[in-house]
């Protein structure tokens, strides 16, 4: 009889064990312009010709590589910064501030692939804050 108390203890532990000790899921960050930021980027400082813009001025990014890897940076407000851009002379650097989110599509390719390429390259998404021509002036 003692025994049997002990193995209905032992399950109901079992089962109660898990319940009591899970914390919760660990909140997943949102990814895109309006999702949860990465950090910010203070004054980078790029070559003009670094950051491509299309005609209308409707999309920009740059590309920032490093060997084995090249990470791109895509704008949530490349309209709003169209006019700075064209302000600043094509021989000029580029002085860059804004927030980092995760690119969204980036997140969803990298997460169902598993594959190695996405350790290799990242995508972000840039909401760009400041962009004017340096203090350090042509290349």
């Amino acid at each position: 009889m003692k025994g049997y108390k002990i193995r209905k203890l032992l399950v109901v532990l079992i089962i109660l064990l898990p319940v009591i000790s899970y914390t919760g899921c660990k909140k997943q960050a949102k990814c895109g312009c309006d999702g949860d930021m990465l950090y910010p980027i203070a004054d980078a400082i790029f070559d003009h010709s670094a950051i491509y813009y299309n005609a209308a001025g409707t999309t920009a990014y740059f590309v920032i590589s490093s060997g084995y890897y090249a990470d791109t940076y895509y704008f949530c407000n490349p309209s709003d910064m169209f006019a700075a851009y064209n302000s600043i002379g094509s021989t000029d650097q580029v002085k860059l501030s804004g927030d980092l989110y995760w690119d969204c599509s980036y997140v969803s390719q990298a997460g169902s692939s598993g594959s190695y390429q996405s350790s290799y390259y990242k995508v972000y998404n840039i909401k760009v804050t400041k962009l004017e021509s340096s203090l350090y002036g042509k290349k």
